[in-house]
This record gives structure tokens, sequence and C-alpha cells, in this order.
């Protein structure tokens, strides 16, 4: 009899939790230069999620690539992200971007226009991978933003 109310305890408890529900992406925003020197430049974003679940989880990066005005310079560096539960929240995404990359006389063109613009098109392509109990989900990211530059 212990074992069968135990059984059931456990059983009403996982079907009454939404772990299979996975949380929602909604927008990569605040796209912006954070550093920029002789060596390397900074970009950093936040990728917007809300998740229904009464659990969190956690959440990686999967090789998400940067690329400005199409032309592709690096990939983006985030640490496993814990999820809250039942909220909406977001993560910060960073990618550094050797300076001498720009300065490739392939690219050199783009800079300048860029640079005459006064604003360059960056663009987040990848995916990021959702983990809780047993269960995951990779979300595709493809977001272009136009970043402005101060000069």
């Amino acid at each position: 009899m212990k074992i069968r109310i135990i059984l059931s305890t456990i059983l009403l408890t996982m079907t009454s939790c939404k772990i299979q529900e996975k949380p929602e992406f909604l927008r990569i925003e605040n796209i912006e230069v954070v550093d920029s020197n002789s060596d390397y430049i900074i970009i950093s974003g936040d990728a917007f999620f809300n998740n229904p679940n009464r659990i969190g989880g956690k959440l990686e990066t999967k090789g998400i690539k940067v690329s400005f005005n199409d032309i592709d310079m690096g990939t983006v560096s985030s640490q496993s992200f814990e999820v809250p539960s039942r909220q909406a929240f977001s993560i910060p995404l960073q990618a550094h971007i050797p300076s001498k990359k720009l300065l490739n006389l392939n690219n050199l063109s783009s800079l300048l226009n860029s640079v005459l613009n006064k604003a360059v098109q960056v663009k987040y392509i990848g995916e990021i991978k959702y983990t809780v109990l047993g269960f995951s989900h990779r979300y595709t990211v493809d977001e272009i933003q136009e970043v402005h530059i101060k000069i």
C-alpha cells in the first residue's frame, strides 16, 4: 500500500509540472560594440526568452557565428546559463572579433562603407540549447540588427 501511495505521489508530481514545454525564444536585442582596440572588437547582445515551466533549466550557446555586413567574423562565447522558473529572462552573448579580420583587403570596402554610413549590419546565426531533467531543445538563432558606429 505504501508503494502505491509513493508511486501515485511521484506520478502526480511529474504530471503536474510542465517540464516538457520549452522556453520561448523571443528576440535578440541590445547589440552594441562594447570595446574596440587595435587587437580586437567586442560585440555584445542579449537573447530574450520566456520560461513558462515551474522548473528552471540550463541554456548553452552552440557555435553562434557573428558576421559584419555578411562577412564572417567569429563565434559567440557564453557560459552555461541557469534558467529561472516561470519568468522572462535574457542571457548575454558576447563575440570577440579580431581587428585584423576587419582590416583584411577583401573586407576593406565593406568597412569603409560602414564608416561612411556610421552603421554596420551585425548578424547572429547558430543555435542555443536548453536542457532540463533529461529533456533538451535547440533554438535556431538568425537575427540581424544595424549597429551605429560612434566616430
